[in-house]
């Protein structure tokens, strides 16, 4: 775990305008910078830079955070994976936390040997290919015969591995690598004789990266056809690579995957380099294997929506359907894609353009219904026995998916395409979900979490739109928190006497003397942290929030501390035009904002009162004494005076 005092170098030494420039064209735009959301396609800047603060935020897609959540939302990066990067470009050395007992330690420093060793090795191969004379010969003619490109070949990191026994092994000995590791990596076997073979020799090699861009393993393939010997190899699962989790191009293709909204998934390494080639840059392939539920999540990662692509004379079709109901199970949205009849992605990318390969996808991409129904209906040939296997394996692919709206759309899609009646496909739906194929509960974690959600500025009555006062009030609280916590505020007290405070100290000063809460669940936690941070001599303000653990936390301080639309300082330097600044009115804005939520707060509190009273024999007189009660808590006692004389 890193430490908290590299976290806090990080964060000092980042800068955001910097991180964000190498993906976002960047304009002035007075004290800020400006550019196109990395995020969708739109015309209009609206994505904001502020150096001063260090925060960002994007107002077309609602995000915003610091520099560690760009790299989290733009890469894809987890929160420790993205510390790690800003480390390596800033030159920032990581400690680790103390708190890690030996045994982690140990790991973590054999996890790193690991990674260090298979960059060396990626290194070595793409030096073999383009530097040697054997590479050039064997390796690069390869590639270029196969129709790769230079700007392909770099982009992957291609290599080749020699035909000497040994070329690798002894290299990596006197570069100071053990025997240990090397073997552990995959690349080498050692024998009693001190004789040593190369794992991946004569092979031309394709580097397999993680989500972030480190080398994980590799993957060869023999160009020779007189040797008994597997056409492709990969590397051996060990500490770092895990063949389930890992998705051949993911690293290059996740950009495009994210602009796009839109996955290819193809079965290998050459029918991504291919497509990727011919623009489809959103590529990625399982690398021979069975699809996995890790696979499908990094994709999941980066969009909800996923093309397979399947050879034409592909005999595993049929086994595909288990990949495919996979891919529902987690809630994506999945098409099909045969290609023709003797194509495999690879061939047919070479044969064709950009603009054909994109027509051909259009026309002929299918649902999952319409591919399971073309695939099955041959082999049923008309028997009404295997008619009606063929709906039910259909209705059971659809019951894997958790979004009842989704079912609903597909079994009308069935019924529509097999002629049979919507109520008898909802009946078998509901046997199969009782048998046990899909709980009947399958939806309760997204109720869950909808309920749990932050409440609306807005609520809807009807057919119109209502604003939340509470909500409203409760927002401008944190936004005076985060926008100007830490300034020195002039108030008076009860007997009118000008006493100086900040707004952080003013605001929990309130809230604690009249035991007040927010109703919005998120924003109570960051009154909460200012208390904390009070208690610790702290004035935690949105540089604090900006820098948060939480994502929801930091996308709030954004949103809070950079205004979409700013004044021009022509009103004062050309008009000749004073336009007093927010921090003028902080004092007055504190004291408004502090009443009106007590009015709330105290109203919300009568109506709950009078409600729980309404069907009981509580006499008035008590009621009277738990509104007094509020009122010498709030010390609101002229306004709620009046109001307790009216709904007593």
């Amino acid at each position: 775990m890193i430490s908290q005092r590299t976290i806090d170098i990080i964060f000092e030494t980042a800068r955001v305008e910097e991180v964000v420039g190498d993906f976002v064209n960047l304009k002035r735009a007075g004290s800020s910078l400006k550019g196109l959301s990395p995020f969708g396609n739109e015309k209009t800047p609206s994505f904001v830079v502020s150096p001063a603060k260090q925060i960002w935020k994007d107002f077309s897609s609602g995000r915003g955070g610091n520099v560690v959540t760009f790299l989290m939302e733009v890469e894809q990066f987890t929160y420790p994976e993205a510390l790690r990067w800003l480390a390596k470009r800033y030159n920032i050395e990581i400690e680790e936390d103390v708190e890690y007992n030996f045994e982690q330690q140990q790991e973590e420093k054999e996890r790193e040997s690991l990674y260090i060793l298979t960059d060396f090795a990626k290194k070595y191969f793409t030096n073999q290919l383009h530097n040697s004379e054997e590479g050039n010969l064997i390796g690069l003619s390869y590639f270029r015969e196969r129709g790769f490109t230079k700007e392909i070949i770099d982009k992957f990191e291609l290599g080749y591995s020699p035909k000497q026994w040994d070329a690798f092994a002894e290299y990596a000995l006197k570069s100071g690598y053990s025997k240990e590791l090397i073997e552990e990596a995959g690349l080498a076997t050692f024998k009693e004789d001190d004789k040593k073979y190369d794992k991946f020799r004569e092979r031309v090699i394709f580097p397999i990266y993680s989500f972030s861009g480190r080398t994980l393993g590799f993957g060869g393939r023999i160009l020779r056809n007189d040797v008994k010997a597997a056409k492709y190899l990969n590397s051996p699962e060990n500490k770092i690579y895990h063949k389930s989790k890992t998705l051949y191009g993911l690293f290059q293709a996740k950009q495009q995957i994210i602009k796009a909204d839109q996955c290819f998934l193809v079965e290998g390494y050459t029918d991504v380099l291919a497509l990727h080639q011919a623009g489809l840059q959103n590529t990625v392939a399982s690398s021979g294997t069975a699809l996995t539920n890790e696979q499908i999540r990094l994709i999941k990662r980066l969009t909800e929506n996923i093309t397979v692509m399947y050879d034409g004379d592909n005999a595993g079709i049929k086994a595909s359907f288990r990949g495919i109901d996979m891919i529902l199970e987690q809630e994506m949205n999945v098409k099909v894609l045969l290609l023709p009849e003797g194509e495999d992605p690879d061939s047919f990318a070479k044969k064709h353009s950009s603009s054909e390969i994109e027509n051909y996808i259009k026309e002929n991409a299918t649902d999952f219904i319409r591919f399971k129904v073309n695939v099955l209906l041959e082999e049923a040939n008309n028997d009404p026995i295997k008619k009606a296997e063929l709906i039910r394996e259909i209705v059971k692919s659809i019951s894997l998916i958790p979004n009842i709206i989704k079912q609903e759309v597909y079994i009308a899609e069935t019924s529509k395409i097999m002629g049979i009646r919507e109520e008898v496909l909802f009946k078998e739906l509901a046997q199969l979900q009782k048998s046990g194929n899909k709980s009947s509960e399958s939806n309760s974690h997204i109720t869950d979490k909808a309920r749990q959600k932050q409440p609306n500025i807005s609520i809807v009555t009807g057919n119109k739109e209502v604003i939340n006062v509470q909500q409203t009030v409760e927002t401008e609280i944190i936004k005076l928190i985060m926008q100007n916590g830490d300034l020195e505020v002039e108030l008076k007290n009860e007997n009118n006497e000008l006493y100086k405070t900040t707004v952080n100290e003013e605001i929990i000063s309130q809230f604690d003397e009249n035991e007040l809460k927010l109703s919005n669940p998120l924003y109570q936690l960051i009154l909460e942290d200012v208390k904390n941070g009070l208690e610790k001599d702290e004035l935690r303000t949105g540089i604090f929030f900006s820098r948060s653990i939480n994502p929801e936390v930091v996308n709030l301080a954004s949103e809070m501390m950079i205004e979409k639309y700013n004044l021009s300082e022509n009103w004062t330097t050309k008009q000749g035009i004073h336009i007093k600044k927010k921090e003028e009115f902080v004092h007055k804005d504190l004291f408004d904002v502090l009443l009106r939520f007590k009015i709330i707060y105290i109203d919300n509190f009568i109506k709950d009162l009078m409600n729980k009273t309404k069907n009981t024999e509580l006499p008035p007189e008590e009621i009277r004494q738990a509104l007094q009660q509020i009122i010498h808590f709030t010390g609101l006692k002229n306004i709620l005076n009046e109001h307790l004389n009216r709904v007593i």
